[in-house]
């Protein structure tokens, strides 16, 4: 018994071994290290100035292309007209005013774009710098900082040294804009002289616009109201819409005795009357007649006009009487314009005109 208890402190101990010292730790990497930046390694620019003049002329050519591209859509835009289309494989039919000006903004963008990016990457300073984040608060001596960081960094740029880069980047950034303007154009046709004029002529028949044909005196009776158009003018032409919306005319037959304005009254034909069917507030078509008081009402906001004093009005937001226009009688006994209306029809255009 002795013996076996004896032994058994001779066998070894599988027991982990007691640590020593500090000396004996052995310290391990933290992975978690800031690296910090890698060598800075120097471009071709940096050190050839040849390649450096490369790299000028390309960022010059793109801000040249960019203003070519400029040039290019306000050419489209003038020559191409609204309903040109023709075929681009593979978009198929297309219209040629949209394409073209697409197409040469997009070039005019891409080639600043383009020339920026190539120009930071090829020619501005590149060298990586760390800095420790600061208060949002800046004090003299951070905004001394700053302002010496941007005089640095505008030297490096080479903005003042190279010429061609900065005379094409201003022309390309100044032409750019024009481009916008331009299509201002596109919000509308100029008017020019169109709102001045109608349709109505010295001599043009005045044409029933429900039945097509000539209006004749015995055709429009007293307390009727009729809404004519000037010979010509059909549905199926294109400009339908716009001419009609300036010559559209009420015919109503009143009696001479009730006409009060004497110049109403002389360009009458035996009491039959012509005025512009358009309101004078906001070009809203009239149709509302009041048969025993001669009265016009306007469907959109109430304007009323006495037709029987000079189409004056008696009521609503329009701040003019209705044109009249001067009618009479041909050889053939029909009725017809002496003339086209003295002032432009619609919306108090002619305060403006």
């Amino acid at each position: 018994m002795s013996d076996e208890t004896g032994s058994h402190t001779d066998v070894p101990e599988n027991l982990p071994s007691g640590r020593g010292g500090h000396g004996d730790e052995v310290a391990k990497p933290n992975p978690f290290a800031n690296p910090g930046l890698p060598p800075h390694e120097h471009r071709r620019q940096d050190i050839d100035d040849k390649a450096a003049k490369h790299s000028e002329r390309v960022v010059a050519g793109l801000f040249t292309l960019s203003m070519l591209g400029t040039i290019a859509f306000i050419a489209c835009f003038v020559i191409f007209p609204v309903d040109k289309i023709v075929y681009i494989f593979p978009f198929g039919h297309v219209s040629a005013l949209n394409f073209s000006l697409g197409l040469t903004l997009a070039v005019a963008l891409t080639g600043i774009g383009a020339g920026a990016v190539h120009w930071a990457r090829t020619l501005m300073a590149d060298e990586e710098i760390a800095d420790e984040r600061h208060r949002i608060d800046a004090d003299d001596e951070l905004r001394e900082n700053v302002r010496q960081q941007w005089i640095t960094g505008a030297k490096e740029s080479g903005f003042g040294r190279r010429k061609l880069i900065r005379n094409t980047m201003m022309g390309a950034l100044t032409m750019v804009p024009l481009a916008g303007l331009v299509i201002l154009r596109d919000l509308g046709p100029l008017p020019e002289k169109k709102l001045d004029h109608t349709l109505w002529a010295k001599g043009k028949q005045l044409i029933n616009s429900n039945t097509n044909q000539p209006l004749r005196p015995e055709d429009v009776v007293v307390g009727s109201l009729t809404f004519a158009q000037p010979d010509g003018l059909e549905e199926s032409q294109d400009d339908f819409q716009q001419q009609i919306a300036k010559a559209a005319l009420m015919i109503i037959r009143l009696k001479p005795e009730d006409i009060k304005d004497k110049r109403e009254l002389d360009w009458s034909h035996q009491g039959i009357v012509a005025f512009s069917k358009i309101c004078t507030h906001v070009g809203c078509p009239i149709s509302l007649y009041e048969q025993q008081t001669h009265h016009v009402l306007c469907p959109c906001h109430q304007s009323t006009f006495d037709l029987s004093d000079g189409a004056r009005v008696l009521f609503g937001p329009a701040g003019h009487p209705l044109p009249q226009l001067r009618i009479s009688v041909n050889s053939q006994g029909n009725l017809i314009a002496l003339g086209d209306f003295e002032e432009p029809v619609g919306p108090a255009f002619w305060e403006r005109s």
